[in-house]
């Protein structure tokens, strides 16, 4: 019996720091991975000129209290929607669900959609996109928000990595057209994780 009681133990200590340890290496994953496309000349959307001069990008160090499983609540009924851009497009999405969860002891909500075009593409049916904005902006962290990528989870909650938030290509070039982030996704708070603002 004690030999049972101390494996249990061991299995609600060390799950946790295994799961955090997969997410780091995510992470990891995540920023070589960046790096990598914007040296690549047929996938960065940095001007020639930038290219020529990048290293890498500047990340946050990664901070695993923004690694977040958070409620996940499906928006029943949802209607498409134009959202608006930094240009006249107007690309069609809808509201797929909502993320609750707590950064700090304060209670946020953020809205995850999907965009109706793309989940037409191959490969993209379970995409989901997260686009916000938060008391970084402007200073550490690129100006018009940032973006997570996510999938459509199996249960009732989503994993929220905010070390995986990338900034919108209009940051690196204003050639492109980039979504922005509705008011409803503001978070009053520092997100501390992610990428950060890109500095020529």
């Amino acid at each position: 019996m004690i030999l049972v009681k101390r494996y249990m133990l061991l299995l609600v200590v060390v799950l946790p720091f295994t799961a955090y340890t997969q997410s780091v290496k995510d992470v990891k994953k995540f920023q070589k991975k960046m790096n990598r496309e914007f040296k690549d000349p047929q996938a960065s959307p940095m001007t020639k000129e930038d290219r020529a001069k990048f290293k890498k990008l500047d990340f946050f160090p990664i901070n695993k209290e923004l690694i977040i499983k958070a409620a996940f609540k499906r928006t029943p009924n949802s209607l498409p929607f134009k959202m608006r851009t930094t240009t006249d497009r107007l690309p069609i999405y809808e509201k797929y669900g909502e993320a609750h969860f707590e950064v700090d002891g304060e209670k946020f909500v953020l809205s995850i959609y999907q965009n109706l075009g793309l989940r037409e593409k191959a490969g993209y049916e379970n995409y989901l996109f997260l686009p916000f904005t938060d008391e970084t902006n402007g200073k550490e962290s690129y100006g018009g928000g940032r973006y997570i990528g996510l999938e459509i989870p199996e249960g009732n909650t989503i994993l929220i990595d905010f070390n995986q938030a990338y900034n919108p290509y209009c940051a690196y070039n204003y050639k492109y057209s980039c979504p922005i982030p509705p008011k409803e996704n503001h978070l009053a708070v520092e997100i501390n994780a992610g990428v950060k603002n890109f500095v020529k």
